[in-house]
């Protein structure tokens, strides 16, 4: 399985829940200790390929003894080892790491090493993204309070997982170690959904109102649009946007639980969809979380710093560009752009905004710790984004940027040409007006 990983032809955890599924007679515990196995040598691999020179045998079991090392105690592991192989652990474990290059004692390809150096605190920042995450869930603002949750949380089995609020978002609980969420009543009733502090903060961000028309136009499983429509009290439309049919088909269950019913999931396709034209300025709030790097979230998937690379990130800076682009031309005049990425590169963040706001000067930016403030009190922001750092913040790595578009002009009418205006004659037709909404939800239901 391990050797299935790393050849990168599919995400680590599903390969690995693949293979879970393939031994169902594994115990919970097993489980559970084979992931963070699983999990250490893609966080360490660099490292431990190094190490793993030394030796004798396949050098993919000496990386799985050390993946391994990290859960077991000694005299638990040495029952499955060799007298060789104890011996060859326990020297690769008195190498000092401090002795070796950063991209190795953090195990780093050389061009995310280089990139994540000119970063403010690089070390510290690489550091935090090495260690695991806890596991964040927020509740759903429909069906219910946090205070109240925690206390029904910390009553029961959830307890040992140490639920506490998150810090900033006023709808986080953080929980220690990995608990089985999808299979608690709480879950199941759609009162609690997973989804990090940060991406929760995003919606802070777009600040829905109610009856609003709003998109939330890269909506993938739809953690997020979830939020949306549980801020929005479930008025108004939400359009979930996506590419992927298979995306959008994963977040249907989840908005089925939400009890939400302002939510119009729609495929798109990636360019030139009518169905997106016919939203041209009409939106009054639009999301996009756009496609990136994901190496904000290394502590949940420490597979992406293998899986990407240069070219792949370059590819992606196009395709965010022209996402904005796109997502741009819904916002009604006076309306609300949000642009977020689970990244911490500036090419995929301050960059992509520099470069949007000057070939778009009819938005302006806005500045995120202001907004934010009425909702999450304890988060303090310096500049005008939303940068969240596993190291500052406890959370995975965020971006996002807060755009307005100028509102329209109104210019008034000369008095003289309004008297020479002819009349419109009674039975002339009505001149075309936009679509309604209803019309609008209508035609996208029957081309989705």
């Amino acid at each position: 399985m391990l050797g299935e990983i790393l050849q990168w032809k599919f995400p680590a955890d599903a390969v690995l829940s693949r293979w879970l599924r393939a031994h169902p007679k594994l115990g919970a515990r097993d489980r559970g200790e084979v992931a963070e196995a699983v999990f250490d040598v893609l966080r360490h691999l660099r490292r431990y390929r190094q190490f793993a020179e030394s030796g004798s045998g396949p050098a993919a079991r000496r990386l799985a003894i050390l993946g391994l090392a990290s859960v077991f105690d000694k005299a638990v592991l040495d029952t499955g080892l060799s007298d060789t192989e104890q011996h060859w652990l326990e020297h690769v474990q008195r190498i000092d790491v401090k002795s070796l290059s950063r991209a190795v004692r953090d195990s780093l390809p050389d061009w995310l090493d280089e990139r994540l150096a000119k970063l403010e605190a690089a070390d510290s920042l690489i550091a935090a993204l090495n260690k695991s995450a806890p596991l964040d869930v927020r509740i759903n603002p429909l069906k219910g309070d946090r205070d109240e949750m925690l206390k029904l949380l910390r009553s029961g089995p959830a307890a040992r997982y140490d639920p506490q609020p998150t810090p900033y978002s006023p709808w986080g609980i953080r929980m220690q170690g990995r608990p089985p969420v999808n299979r608690w009543p709480m879950f199941e009733k759609g009162e609690i959904e997973v989804q990090d502090e940060g991406s929760q903060i995003l919606a802070a961000l777009v600040a829905p109102k109610r009856g609003e028309m709003v998109i939330d136009y890269c909506a993938g499983a739809g953690g997020k649009t979830l939020l949306l429509g549980a801020l929005m009290r479930s008025t108004g439309r939400l359009y979930a946007f996506d590419v992927s049919a298979a995306r959008l088909a994963r977040a249907k269950p989840r908005f089925a639980r939400s009890g939400l019913s302002n939510i119009v999931p729609v495929v798109i396709n990636a360019d030139n969809d009518q169905r997106v034209k016919r939203l041209r300025g009409k939106a009054h709030r639009v999301l996009v979380d756009a496609p990136c790097s994901g190496l904000g979230t290394l502590r949940r998937n420490p597979d992406l710093k293998w899986r990407q690379h240069p070219e792949s990130l370059q590819e992606l800076q196009d395709m965010q560009a022209s996402i904005l682009r796109q997502a741009a031309r819904c916002v009604a005049p006076g309306g609300r752009l949000v642009y977020a990425t689970c990244s911490v590169l500036p090419e995929e963040n301050e960059d992509q905004i520099s470069a949007f706001l000057a070939d778009n000067p009819d938005f302006t930016l806005l500045d995120a710790s202001n907004i934010v403030a009425d909702r999450c009190k304890n988060l303090t922001l310096q500049g005008p984004y939303l940068s969240m750092r596993p190291d500052l913040h406890g959370t995975d790595g965020f971006f996002a940027a807060v755009m307005e578009r100028a509102k329209a002009a109104d210019p008034e009418k000369p008095a003289a040409q309004a008297k020479e205006a002819p009349a419109r004659p009674a039975d002339a037709p009505e001149p075309p007006q936009d679509a309604p909404e209803e019309a609008l939800d209508a035609d996208m239901d029957a081309q989705a």
